[in-house]
């Protein structure tokens, strides 16, 4: 069908076209515009479909990358809104975790001072005990020293009077 149109088309073109006389000029503008308008006929029939289908499809494609990237923004909000979220999540965490060090370290130095003040009481009782051992010590072997010089002096001068003589020069 379109095959015959446009053959009809095509002969309405030759019939109608001018001859090119020139005794004929003033009615020639008839004939031209009926052969514009088949010639523009012809055109719009053979490029219209092809030409809105193109255009339609144009549209679309751009429709859908309009989508695309509505979509796209849609999602990068909530993936900001999300990582935002975390990031007030992680500070908070970060927070709660300062705190709860200063507390842990605050346990710590006192379990440590405690710990110290126990050992600094306990080495202050050893040492109380090792002073007392060696004045023990020492009063044993000045006792000893003047025992002997006491018992190397002969008996018969061994009196009150010696004895305090020997423990004064001991002491002294």
């Amino acid at each position: 069908m379109s095959r015959i149109l446009v053959f009809m088309l095509m002969m309405s073109t030759y019939a109608l076209a001018s001859g090119g006389n020139a005794e004929h000029a003033g009615t020639d503008i008839i004939q031209r515009t009926v052969n514009f308008l088949l010639f523009a006929g012809l055109i719009w029939y053979l490029v219209a479909e092809p030409a809105k289908n193109y255009f339609a499809s144009r549209s679309q494609s751009i429709a859908d990358e309009m989508k695309k990237v509505q979509d796209k923004l849609k999602e990068t909000a909530s993936l900001k809104k999300d990582a935002l979220a975390k990031v007030s999540a992680a500070e908070k965490f970060a927070a709660d975790l300062a705190v709860s060090s200063k507390k842990e370290n605050k346990i710590i130095n006192d379990s440590i001072m405690t710990q110290c003040d126990a050992d600094i009481e306990t080495m202050i009782k050893h040492q109380a005990v090792l002073i007392e051992f060696e004045q023990r010590k020492m009063v044993r072997s000045v006792v000893e020293d003047t025992l002997k010089d006491a018992l190397s002096q002969s008996d018969d001068s061994f009196d009150k009077e010696a004895m305090a003589n020997v423990i004064l020069k001991k002491v002294a």
